[in-house]
């Protein structure tokens, strides 16, 4: 990695020079103005969906012989709509959400304009067809939207996997966080940003977490360093670098047109509930965490048990034949009992189908021996299932099927049933693993706050088998700390192409 390069006299003046040119007199970098016409681009789809939709609910409404809504009336849904769009933020740029966060903005962004044309059309011009011309307008209006969306998302993504347009990205700061930053956005070529290196005056970086990225200079090399490499958008990290410089920095970022993305100090502690609440000119942070004691979660557990008698019941046939198929095709019983860790890290048997020849006797002595491995070397961070994978391959035939389905899994429906486990959480870990992590790994003990889960946020992307840990760590304290209903049955939605995809499972 390059170190950083001392200032020159040039380059000073350079800085100098970008502070003091008022915002009017800067000229956007060719990504700016790229950045401006993508955002343009979904606004320009946007509108013409909503007008296709339109012409479509009044050629519909013909067809059946139903009253068409009056041209006020449907301009007025159609601009209403376009502005809450608007207001809720989807023309403004940001980390690309999921495309189903996306879908939930659009249908409450329609939801609230059919209400408010619905109430004035009641309060200014009561018609017995209002409710309905206007649902069905919604209706068309919702669907098109969406559809649009989904595939100027899917476009632009597969785009982005094949590494074009995308925006350059440089990192401020090249210590543990900035190096945390250029993985995670090298992971995550979906969201759009490309990063080609940080600034810093005097990195320092943990040679674990290194990733192949030169520094290219300090804080005076922003300029010219934009232009060099087109940047779109700048990610402030940590840095050694003093406020002032910092506050300087983003100042000239704004002054560029560029993007700006700031990590907080305590990310850990900053879920989707913050408030910003000011003293004065002083900006402040209201965190608001779940608690995971709360009414909110044993009214969780208590579905859980609901839902899991309700699935037992369901699929009581389906394990019927999996369980026979099991004790058919080998020797040995049917389900397979191995201790687990979960709540307040109490110990329980999970259960799932056996999916071996013969019973893995020496699992235990396999898992000491690894956890004593991890515990003389805690930088060896990799997947439990990676590192005490048997020399050979026991799995039966239908074992083999199971793992790949995760169908060998649904035995812990039992769990749930029992209150060992709920729907959805951390997945638990064996316990001669658990003791050892507890030790090495970054707030590997905060996942136990909650029940252990059937699937779970970290699995739904991917981060199973062979997977980093602490990545898997990071997610299962995200799911705990913003909590809500919505977020669980996202998860449940997200389950099915996780499993049908078979990424990660062994």
């Amino acid at each position: 990695m390059s170190t950083a390069v001392k200032p020159r006299t040039s380059a000073r003046r350079l800085v100098r020079r970008a502070v003091s040119v008022p915002l009017e007199r800067r000229a956007p970098t060719p990504a700016s103005a790229r950045r401006r016409r993508r955002l343009r681009t979904y606004a320009l789809i946007d509108s013409a969906a909503i007008l296709l939709a339109s012409l479509a609910a009044i050629a519909g409404a013909r067809a059946t012989g139903a009253e068409v809504e009056s041209l006020v009336w449907l301009v007025g849904f159609d601009v209403l709509a376009l502005a809450l769009l608007r207001v809720r933020g989807l023309y403004e740029f940001r980390l690309r959400p999921s495309l189903v966060d996306e879908l939930v903005q659009i249908l409450a962004a329609t939801a609230i304009a059919a209400t408010v044309v619905i109430a004035a059309r009641v309060l200014l011009a009561p018609d017995d067809q209002a409710a309905g011309q206007t649902v069905r307008l919604w209706a068309f209006v919702t669907a098109y939207l969406a559809a649009g969306r989904a595939g100027y998302s899917w476009s632009e993504r597969r785009a982005w996997l094949r590494g074009e347009g995308m925006l350059n990205t440089i990192i401020i700061g090249a210590g543990t966080v900035g190096q945390l930053v250029a993985r995670r956005l090298r992971e995550r070529p979906e969201l759009g940003l490309h990063p080609v290196g940080f600034l810093d005056k005097e990195p320092r970086v943990a040679e674990e977490m290194t990733v192949d990225l030169p520094v290219l200079g300090a804080s005076w090399d922003l300029e010219a360093q934009v232009e060099k490499h087109e940047i779109g958008h700048v990610i402030v990290s940590f840095s050694t670098a003093p406020s002032s410089v910092l506050l300087g920095l983003v100042r000239r970022c704004r002054r560029l047109g560029l993007e700006i993305s700031l990590v907080p100090r305590l990310f850990e502690e900053v879920t989707n509930r913050v408030g910003v609440e000011h003293l004065g000119g002083l900006a402040m942070l209201r965190i608001q965490q779940n608690d995971p004691r709360g009414w909110q979660f044993l009214v969780k557990y208590a579905l859980d048990r609901v839902a899991g008698l309700t699935l037992l019941l369901a699929l009581a046939p389906a394990f019927g034949v999996l369980a026979l198929l099991v004790r058919l095709t080998s020797s040995g019983p049917v389900f397979y009992r191995q201790p687990r860790i979960g709540l307040d890290g109490q110990e329980f048997d999970v259960l799932k189908f056996r999916t071996m020849r013969e019973a893995p006797e020496t699992e235990g002595e396999a898992d000491a021996e690894w956890a004593g491995k991890f515990a003389r070397d805690p930088a060896e961070i990799v997947a439990p299932a990676a590192a005490v994978a048997a020399p050979a391959d026991r799995r039966t035939p239908i074992g083999r099927m199971l793992r790949r389905l995760s169908l060998d899994e649904l035995p812990q429906i039992l769990n749930i049933v029992r209150g060992e486990m709920s729907l959805i959480g951390p997945r638990p870990e064996r316990t001669s693993m658990v003791r050892s992590f507890e030790q090495h790994v970054y707030r590997y003990g905060d996942r136990h706050r909650v029940k252990s889960g059937l699937t779970g946020w970290a699995q739904v992307h991917g981060l199973r088998g062979k997977t980093s840990l602490t990545d898997r760590i990071e997610w299962d304290n995200y799911y705990i700390e913003n909590w809500s209903p919505w977020l669980d049955l996202r998860i449940l939605f997200l389950t099915i192409p996780a499993v049908l995809s078979g990424r990660g499972a062994e």
